[in-house]
C-alpha cells in the first residue's frame, strides 16, 4: 500500500475536532499555518499553563486512518480531522516508529517525530467510552496510546490530500515514542 495523505485539517481556535482543507501549509520550528497550535512555544493549553515558554513538540498532529477502520470494529464512528489531527495518513503505521523519524510530504514539507499524543478527556464528550478504546493497559500492564504522533515541523511546505509520503529512520538504536 501507498504510504500517502489521506486528509489535511486545521482549526483556529482551540475546540476538539478541525476543518477539512485540500491543503495545509507547514511552517519551520512553528505548526501548521493558520491553526490554534502554530507557534514556536507550547500552544496546548494544559501545557501552557504548566510552563508557556515550553518547546512546542506537537506542532503537527498525525493520525493513521487504519484507526479509524479498528474503532469502528469497536462500535465507533470517527472520521478524519475529528480527533483533532492536522495530517490522516494512510498506508503507515505511525504508532510502531520511532522518536525522531522524519517524514517528507509532498514536494518539500519535513517533519520530525518527538511522540505520542495522550488523549484528553475531552474524547469522552466526543463518543462515550472512546478514550477507554484509544487508552489502556495492555495484558503487560503496559499503557497503550493510540490517538496519534506529535511532530516538529524542520522544513516548510504546502501538505495536500493525495500527497506521497517518505520515511526516514533514524539512526540505531531506535528510541520507541512516548508521550509528549
Amino acid at each position: 500500500m501507498e504510504k500517502l495523505v489521506l486528509a489535511v485539517h486545521i482549526n483556529p481556535k482551540h475546540t476538539f475536532s478541525k476543518t477539512p482543507v485540500q491543503e495545509v501549509q507547514l511552517l519551520a520550528g512553528m505548526g501548521v499555518a493558520g491553526d490554534a497550535h502554530c507557534g514556536r512555544t507550547t500552544q496546548h493549553l494544559y501545557a501552557q499553563r504548566k510552563n508557556p515558554t515550553a518547546p512546542n513538540l506537537r506542532q503537527v498532529h498525525l493520525i493513521h486512518n487504519e484507526l479509524f477502520d479498528e474503532l469502528l470494529t469497536q462500535g465507533f464512528k470517527v472520521q478524519p480531522g475529528q480527533l483533532g489531527e492536522n495530517i490522516t495518513t494512510q498506508g503507515i503505521d505511525l504508532l510502531a516508529l520511532p522518536r525522531g523519524t522524519k517524514l517528507i510530504l509532498g514536494d518539500t514539507a519535513e517533519i520530525e517525530l518527538t511522540g505520542l499524543r495522550t488523549p484528553c478527556s475531552q474524547i469522552n464528550d466526543f463518543q462515550p467510552g472512546l478514550m477507554n478504546a484509544l487508552m489502556y493497559r495492555n495484558k503487560n500492564g503496559e499503557v497503550i496510546r493510540k490517538s496519534g504522533v506529535m511532530a516538529i515541523i524542520l522544513k516548510d511546505g504546502v501538505v495536500r490530500t493525495g500527497d506521497m509520503i517518505k520515511i526516514i529512520l533514524p539512526d540505531r538504536p531506535h528510541q520507541p515514542l512516548e508521550p509528549v
